[in-house]
């Protein structure tokens, strides 16, 4: 009587393979298409860096809209939706060396992330549990890309070693096909890697997340503290802005998989301590790094980078307070860490909201530049 059921399963499983496996075939085809038309890649890396969540992210979309079975209406409004993300892509006339083409292309794939969420929750993104569920497959699906980038570049690396002995250099090939094909197309894998191999790895972030917690935790205490005992002020260039908003956003990261991996009915303990010393330091950090730009705006003025590095903060500091004061009336026994999940994800959307200004208002408000 079980082997219905085991057919009925494994029907399933060779289904989605294979339109997983198609759509990625077509996402790595998209990205050469442009070529055809005479747009390549190492002449127009602009037109690339603001197309390339275009090429991905729409048959990532129709993958669960697929597996979702999602009426036509939602099809509809999904293709709008990508449709018109590709017209503000592209409608700009930005100059050259422009920062808001930049913050352009940085932030349009946050804004349309929200979407994928929306689809991968198959209706249910009302849902506390279901948009952790998404949290949740965001961070998969990252480790999952990373170990495959690992793979197919040690398997590059062979490549070139073995056709370097008969003296074909396979270096062009890589850098036009294999690498752009292939880093499009790794996506839509890694993405059904994660959805069918679920069982097996749905701890597996959670995990990281309670490794590096505390290295995380000494990381912020050791800055703050080198900041205090010197007296040194924070850089405000890109790069650090760049690399102290990763830094808060992973932190952000390491919380929500911790929570996601907790028992809901265990009591306070130490490692929730820890988890507040590091809510609190990162809280810290972004007022460290809010003071700064905010110094750098009244000296110089306001620049487009500076303004989307100040409202990504502001944005962050909201999260972290509340956050705190979540965790802390835990601990004390005053709240759930149920409200601490609700409020997380029911915060995700002001990330993309936040993006999609970037992306929309940005160019023209700052004169393309």
């Amino acid at each position: 009587m079980k082997l219905p059921n085991s057919v009925s399963t494994a029907s399933i499983i060779q289904s989605e393979a294979f339109i997983a496996f198609t759509l990625a075939l077509i996402a790595a085809a998209l990205i050469k298409i442009p070529a055809i038309f005479g747009i390549h890649l190492d002449q127009h890396e602009n037109f690339y860096l603001r197309n390339v969540s275009l090429f991905v992210l729409p048959l990532l979309s129709s993958y669960f809209l697929w597996k979702h079975n999602f009426p036509a209406r939602t099809l509809a409004l999904a293709a709008v939706a990508f449709i018109t993300a590709g017209v503000f892509a592209n409608i700009y006339p930005f100059t050259e060396r422009s920062d808001t083409e930049t913050l352009l292309a940085l932030h349009l794939p946050v804004a349309l992330w929200l979407f994928i969420g929306i689809t991968y929750t198959g209706g249910q993104w009302n849902k506390t549990r279901a948009r952790m569920d998404f949290v949740r497959f965001s961070g998969e699906l990252f480790i999952y890309y990373v170990l495959l980038a690992l793979g197919g570049g040690a398997l590059t690396a062979f490549t070139a070693l073995i056709f370097g002995t008969i003296g074909i250099d396979i270096e062009p090939f890589f850098e036009t096909w294999m690498l752009p094909c292939g880093s499009a197309g790794t996506v839509i894998i890694a993405s059904w890697l994660v959805e069918s191999r679920g069982s097996m790895t749905g701890n597996l972030a959670p995990l990281l997340a309670r490794l590096f917690t505390p290295l995380f935790t000494f990381m912020l205490i050791t800055f703050l503290g080198i900041i205090l005992w010197s007296g040194r002020s924070v850089e405000t260039d890109r790069d650090m802005l760049i690399a102290f908003d990763i830094i808060l956003l992973v932190t952000l990261g390491l919380l929500l998989y911790c929570i996601s991996a907790r028992d809901t009915q265990a009591p306070p303990g130490v490692f929730d301590v820890v988890q507040v010393v590091l809510v609190i330091s990162a809280l810290l950090a972004d007022a460290v790094a809010l003071w700064a730009i905010s110094v750098r705006i009244y000296e110089f003025g306001f620049t487009p980078n500076r303004v989307a590095a100040l409202g990504l903060n502001l944005v962050l500091l909201v999260n972290l307070v509340w956050s705190a004061v979540q965790y802390t009336r835990f601990l004390r026994g005053k709240g759930s860490i149920r409200d601490l999940e609700r409020w997380q994800t029911d915060y995700l959307p002001v990330y993309s909201i936040w993006a999609a200004i970037v992306v929309l208002l940005f160019p023209p408000l700052f004169g393309f530049t």
